[in-house]
């Protein structure tokens, strides 16, 4: 069993209109992971409600339009904290652009929260522009130390040789490097994300969330997706 672990969830996986089952789900699995004494951050993205790179294309530069994809991130996690509260879970959010009534993102807080048993929910990103939400959790889990970063997918159960959709012959990895990752530039992870997993000695795993408690099982390490080292 990891004993910390940073959770990273895309925003479409939320749903949109949000999708109260799947917050349920989510929740309850942190819950358990919680009352084992596992340590939890999540990160989670803001693709359901917009992306930064959508709003570009109306006209908005780059900075801007960033902004607006981050702030998405902020809605998410003040949701997901929400869904943990009603589950009896003790959870924060914390983040790193300015929001009324939502705690500011310090590496020192977290930490100090996360020893304490609280679940911290990431939001806003790295609170810059131009960086991905691989790179703000490869950032975050390097902040409170942690030793993987859970990848929680929709309907894919770890990296294949080939695209398992369109090719019958293709195979999952069961563990790879992230110079593996880097080399092959396999596209499970931004290249600047792996580079930071890489030298931080940060594990990641590679496993589909929709499957009956697998956040659970990919926390004690049982073979259910891809590891990466």
């Amino acid at each position: 069993m990891y004993k910390r672990v940073l959770l990273k969830l895309s925003g479409e996986a939320l749903g949109n209109p949000f999708d109260p089952e799947f917050l349920d789900a989510v929740s309850l699995q942190v819950k358990q992971l919680a009352e084992a004494g596992v340590e939890v951050g999540i990160v989670v993205g803001g693709g359901n409600i917009c992306r930064g790179r959508t709003f570009e294309k109306l006209g908005l530069d780059r900075e801007d339009a960033d902004y607006i994809g981050m702030t998405a991130t902020v809605i998410n996690a003040k949701m997901l904290e929400a869904a943990l509260k009603k589950n009896g879970v003790n959870a924060t959010t914390l983040s790193t652009i300015a929001v009324q009534r939502v705690e500011e993102y310090t590496t020192e807080k977290a930490l100090d929260l996360l020893s304490k048993g609280v679940v911290c929910v990431f939001g806003g990103g790295t609170g810059k522009p131009f960086f991905s939400t691989d790179t703000g959790s490869a950032l975050r889990a390097q902040d409170i130390k942690a030793e993987v970063i859970l990848m929680a997918k929709n309907g894919v159960d770890g990296v294949y040789t080939a695209d398992p959709k369109t090719d019958p012959t293709a195979s999952r990895y069961d563990e790879l490097s992230f110079d593996d990752i880097i080399k092959n530039k396999l596209g499970v992870i931004d290249l600047e994300a792996a580079e930071i997993c890489r030298d931080n000695g940060i594990q990641g795993f590679v496993f589909d969330m929709a499957a009956e408690n697998n956040i659970v099982k990919a926390a004690l390490g049982q073979a259910i997706g891809t590891v990466i080292k």
